[in-house]
């Protein structure tokens, strides 16, 4: 069963309650196209320096290019392929030479119900690129994040609702299909933000956590990743029912800069079964707040990316 974790104060944030940014600094990875997008084009405008992470350089330039026609903050590109451990390793390094400090990071970078494929370090290329990648760059960047007692931002879905997380079938080796490893990813970013609040808590760190979702929002998430009968229903879809990107990314940046978002909320669009409508506090399916799963997650996590957290 689905509830609410927080009871934050507001019922309609939006965009436009976002302060002054000036001299904070954003990475948002995923930033080249979508909610992400938006998301770099909403702070930027508030004059908050932005860092994309991107896979694809050409791509990020063009978006990049774009987005300094209306930002008034500095934006600049840095290559990650969430899905390659080193990759990540590598854009971290060139994150910390460009930044003193991170005010927020952003894991927004996803795919979302491709056929099954192995990622170069063998895991599932949905968690692999969904979950580990972000775990790891979370990871490496803390500190970072922590010198501006700055905010870590997870986007999950309300697909996490779909199903509890198999940390015995992780990498849906056992039973594959499109729809379930997707869940399974969403899942785990969701647990892992609650997990990771719960820890930077506990040890007094500076940085906090907040997790969002973006509701049914029109991207190319749903036409780059399903095949076949899923890639024709999704794409009927999004004619009928996706909400425009400012309101999917309006959750983002809530999460990311917002003077009212809480730590260790959960924040998204609430009407006709949180796809979209107002933003405030989002429903969270009961199996995301197995504490003792998202530690057993947490620990899976740092075995599988070969990195202790050391919270």
């Amino acid at each position: 069963m689905a509830k609410k974790i927080n009871q934050s104060g507001f019922s309609d944030w939006k965009p436009s309650q976002l302060p002054d940014l000036s001299a904070k600094t954003y990475v948002i990875t995923g930033s080249n196209s979508g909610i992400g997008f938006e998301a770099a084009r909403l702070l930027g405008e508030r004059s908050a320096k932005i860092i994309m992470a991107c896979r694809s350089i050409n791509k990020g330039e063009k978006a990049r290019d774009k987005l300094k026609e209306t930002c008034t903050g500095d934006v600049d590109l840095v290559q990650i392929d969430l899905s390659d451990l080193s990759s990540v390793r590598k854009g971290a390094d060139e994150i910390r030479a460009r930044a003193n400090s991170i005010d927020g990071l952003v894991n927004n970078a996803g795919i979302m119900m491709t056929p099954q494929e192995k990622t170069v370090d063998g895991f599932d290329l949905q968690m692999g690129a969904n979950h580990l990648g972000h775990f790891l760059l979370t990871g490496l960047l803390l500190d970072k994040v922590e010198a501006a007692n700055g905010r870590i931002v997870v986007l999950s879905s309300i697909a996490h609702k779909g199903g509890a997380l198999d940390l015995d079938d992780f990498m849906s080796d056992r039973k594959y299909s499109p729809t379930r490893a997707y869940t399974q990813s969403k899942l785990a970013n969701l647990m892992f933000a609650f997990e990771l609040d719960r820890r930077l808590q506990a040890a007094g760190s500076k940085a906090i956590c907040i997790a969002c979702h973006p509701g049914y929002t029109d991207t190319n998430l749903q036409s780059t990743g399903p095949t076949g009968f899923l890639k024709v229903f999704w794409s009927t879809m999004n004619k009928l029912a996706a909400q425009g990107l400012e309101a999917g990314a309006t959750p983002t940046v809530l999460a990311a800069a917002g003077k009212e978002a809480k730590r260790g909320a959960y924040y998204g669009p609430g009407r006709f079964g949180d796809t979209r409508g107002s933003i405030s506090d989002a429903n969270v399916s009961g199996h995301a707040l197995d504490q003792d799963k998202q530690k057993r997650l947490w620990e899976k996590s740092e075995t599988l990316v070969g990195f202790e957290w050391g919270i």
